[in-house]
């Protein structure tokens, strides 16, 4: 099979992201792309991109995108025997504690993450431990084990009804500090917080948002819960990546910020191309980490392999449980 074969197989995905993909660097993906093609059908395979993948890996090969929570919803409805997660480490443990008679793959064992990192399920306990009788809030952005120790667990886009669901005056939310500072400011409920946060977020300042208005007069800043509170106090709109893709997408700015992961922009702005985007980057090192060339060696050699100790995920798999089920 030629490498024109190649080319023309896949023009039609590059029609997709061609505003943000140089047409130099499109033979370089290519090759890869048509590959995991064929090997998803093969293997009888799906993949989940997080919003936060380079736009070749999200428009181009993936099968389900979205934030989160997105994925997590979407993973117990996948028909497939094997699930490659294009995201970080705890998203494809996720993905396993809902499907787990299926084969799930993360491309590589070091897309970690600083929050997931941040806390340990000793941790957890001796929280339980301090304050009795305090229902715990995990994030999904920690470990299987950390989950198990948990009543329920969040993302950034279901945080307050998740809080507000549970009926408590007070509670423990983990590990995102700046995420359970703003979600206490829009519930009124006490919130016991951990000294957690995200590399990528914790990184913008306000003072930085103010120096985006005034270069770019009239531009819309949406902003990521995790970013600090002096952040989130300056932008126009707060939300999880799936929240800020609606309201481009509802509300049509003609300049946008995304004040979060710099792919979540490029991915958006291919549905949006009448909107400008504004775009201050802080890149994420694990996500980063999932490539083209991983996704295609993980379903050529069945790598790698997510496991759970199975007493853990059945703990685990109930808060995550809970989490779905609230609407």
């Amino acid at each position: 099979m030629s490498y024109a074969d190649t080319i023309a197989r896949t023009a039609p995905l590059y029609d997709r992201v061609k505003a943000v993909v140089p047409p130099m660097e499109w033979p370089v993906f290519a090759d890869d792309i048509d590959a995991i093609l064929a090997l998803k059908r093969r293997r009888n395979a799906v993949i989940l991109g997080h919003n936060y993948m380079t736009p070749e890996i999200f428009h181009c090969v993936s099968d389900i995108v979205g934030d989160s929570l997105a994925l997590a919803r979407e993973a117990m409805k996948v028909d497939a025997d094997v699930i490659v997660l294009a995201g970080v480490h705890f998203m494809a443990e996720t993905a396993k504690l809902l499907n787990p008679a299926k084969t799930v793959l993360i491309p590589d064992l070091r897309a970690g993450c600083s929050l997931a990192e941040s806390i340990t399920a000793a941790d957890v306990r001796l929280l339980r431990e301090r304050y009795p009788g305090v229902p715990v809030v995990t994030y999904v952005n920690t470990s299987a084990a950390v989950k198990a120790e948990s009543d329920i667990c969040c993302t950034s886009g279901n945080a307050r009804k998740v809080i507000e669901s549970l009926g408590s005056d007070r509670v423990i939310m983990l590990p995102d500090e700046y995420l359970a500072q703003n979600i206490a400011a829009q519930t009124g409920v006490k919130i016991i917080t951990w000294a957690g946060h995200c590399e990528v977020h914790e990184r913008f300042t306000a003072a930085q948002i103010r120096e985006l208005r005034e270069e770019n007069p009239g531009v819309v800043v949406l902003a990521h819960p995790e970013c600090p509170p002096e952040v989130v106090a300056e932008a126009d709109f707060t939300g999880s990546t799936a929240d800020m893709s609606g309201y481009v997408g509802k509300q049509k700015p003609a300049k946008v910020v995304l004040i979060t992961e710099c792919s979540m922009a490029d991915n958006v702005s291919v549905h949006h191309p009448d909107v400008e985007f504004v775009r201050p980057c802080n890149l994420c090192p694990h996500m980063k980490r999932i490539t083209l060339s991983n996704i295609r060696t993980a379903l050529e050699e069945m790598r790698h392999e997510v496991t759970i100790d199975p007493a853990v995920a059945v703990r685990a798999r109930q808060a995550v449980e809970r989490m779905l089920a609230v609407r």
